[in-house]
């Protein structure tokens, strides 16, 4: 269907972004298609909840983001509460999540409104928890590291009452991470993990990471934890810096839970989600990641190529000796289609 409204999210500290962004309030123009900014903010003006942005923006059908994987996840958050498409405009240094080059931006949106672009699915992640999560109001200027406002608190869903021992539901979408991390330098993060409501282990770090597939890249990947091709339905556990001896990721199926329990004599204990703080734990709280039923839709206007953008990005060079014995080629193609046994029956 035709574009009708796009929700437009910009970085607002690099001047080419503003450029990019009039590209596309013209073409929007051009087209009769509404478009308003999402996710605006100034210092010492609170940011607005999921649903207010997006009936704020008109319910836009395409959110277009322009800057980094950061301004990516902005526009998540309101896709979500819309299921738009999202359309990522790469103005990033290390982006995974953004795709379209500057020079790509007209075709990009003339591509999305005559249903010519290819639409991408990926898994994320959401959460119940012992009570709603909260950040204590002495916290709040404490914890937004000059990065401007944060969050509010994310809404609760409705409990059906016969469902009040497995927590409130809490409204989030998580594309790269959860994170559970220690509030203060000295005081250890103490958390009794879970997988499918079984103690797995109790584990003293600075973090915990449950990371998509998409996020295995992120967080994840500098912890020292797997890469995912982002095709996966998958949760990925990586401890960051822990007091034991097991130090290794898990992965696991999107069927599973992982719990978390912050322990007696813990610090206090913050909760991220793609990097936005949405809560601090204390003491006896439990927190439970799972798989949403939420998966964005992501534009792409070719098949993307994850595993050569993880060479580029990350700089990966062979092995000198490898080198030294050999060239070859970038793509192995023989030339024909591959046999019946070769093609996945997904």
């Amino acid at each position: 269907m035709p574009v009708t409204a796009i929700g437009l999210v910009t970085h607002g500290g690099k001047p080419e972004a503003q450029q990019v962004a009039d590209v596309v309030r013209s073409w929007a123009a051009g087209h009769g298609v509404h478009c308003a900014d999402v996710d605006v903010w100034s210092s010492g003006v609170d940011r607005l909840d999921d649903e207010l942005e997006a009936a704020r923006a008109g319910s836009p059908d395409l959110i277009v983001t322009i800057g980094g994987d950061g301004t990516f996840l902005r526009g998540i958050r309101v896709a979500a509460v819309l299921d738009a498409l999202v359309l990522g405009v790469d103005l990033g240094r290390i982006g995974f999540l953004t795709e379209v080059a500057v020079d790509q931006v007209v075709s990009a949106l003339a591509a999305v409104h005559e249903g010519r672009s290819l639409v991408e699915t990926r898994m994320t992640l959401t959460m119940r928890a012992s009570r709603p999560l909260e950040v204590p109001p002495n916290l709040k200027s404490f914890l937004q590291y000059g990065r401007g406002p944060a969050l509010p608190p994310p809404a609760v869903g409705k409990v059906d009452p016969r469902e009040v021992g497995w927590g409130v539901r809490i409204n989030v979408a998580a594309l790269n991470d959860v994170v559970f991390e220690k509030l203060v330098r000295d005081r250890q993060a103490s958390l009794a993990v879970y997988v499918m409501s079984r103690h797995f282990a109790s584990y003293s770090s600075d973090a915990l990471i449950v990371s998509t597939p998409t996020g295995s890249t992120a967080y994840n990947f500098a912890a020292g934890g797997p890469i995912l091709s982002p095709r996966m339905d998958a949760l990925v556990f990586t401890p960051v810096a822990p007091h034991m001896v097991f130090d290794r990721s898990l992965v696991l199926s999107s069927a599973e839970r992982i719990g978390f329990i912050v322990l007696e004599r813990s610090g206090p204990v913050t909760v991220s989600v793609d990097g936005q703080l949405r809560g601090v734990l204390q003491p006896g709280d439990w927190v439970s990641v799972f798989a949403s039923e939420y998966r964005p839709r992501l534009v792409r206007l070719l098949d993307t190529d994850f595993l050569g953008r993880v060479r580029s990005r990350f700089h990966l060079a062979d092995a000198d000796a490898a080198v030294a014995d050999g060239d070859v080629p970038a793509v192995y193609d023989p030339g024909t289609p591959p046999p019946p046994d070769m093609v996945h029956p997904g």
